[in-house]
């Protein structure tokens, strides 16, 4: 779910069979996607998978490196991945910040092997755009899922906005 002046775009991999099967980005209830984008400020509320459409609403924006596919990273045939329609659309909606929400779609897109590609922001940008490495959400890597990467997203994201930090729950604003 793409649209014209998005501040972020998260990329993924491919659909996992639950989701394909939703027809939903992240529908499996174990996934942590929703919770933590809610978690770190980035939606106002916890989104439910079937409201992924409301997104750009957030400025933000989803996508997959094998939008034709779907299952688990290690289960895609190589033809899967698709890097090349994923830099044409970060060409034509030119989002600020591009966030990978794992190390193999990352890999996948920038030609560099997972070893290399350390949790946070990379100084090369990809199509214009500012580009970031997340931990999977997934329930295959929840041993390696950190909140730290996603906290230092949204704060980028709202320094991007000229917004400051998320209020904490239950204080006035100003």
């Amino acid at each position: 779910m793409l649209a014209e002046g998005l501040t972020l775009v998260l990329v993924g991999t491919a659909p996992s069979r639950i989701s394909a099967r939703a027809r939903a980005y992240y529908a499996n209830p174990e996934n942590k996607f929703w919770r933590v984008l809610h978690e770190v400020g980035l939606t106002p509320r916890q989104l439910a998978p079937r409201e992924y459409p409301t997104l750009p609403t957030y400025g933000i924006g989803l996508t997959d490196v094998a939008k034709r596919h779907s299952g688990v990273d290690a289960a895609l045939p190589g033809e899967a991945w698709a890097p090349d329609a994923l830099r044409a659309k970060l060409r034509h909606y030119r989002p600020a910040v591009v966030a990978f929400t794992s190390k193999r779609g990352a890999s996948e897109t920038l030609g560099l092997p997972t070893g290399k590609l350390p949790y946070g922001p990379h100084l090369l940008p990809l199509e214009g755009a500012e580009v970031w490495v997340l931990p999977s959400t997934s329930p295959l890597g929840h041993n390696h899922f950190q909140l730290g990467p996603w906290r230092a997203l949204a704060s980028r994201v709202r320094e991007l906005r000229g917004e400051g930090p998320p209020e904490a729950p239950g204080e006035p604003g100003t």
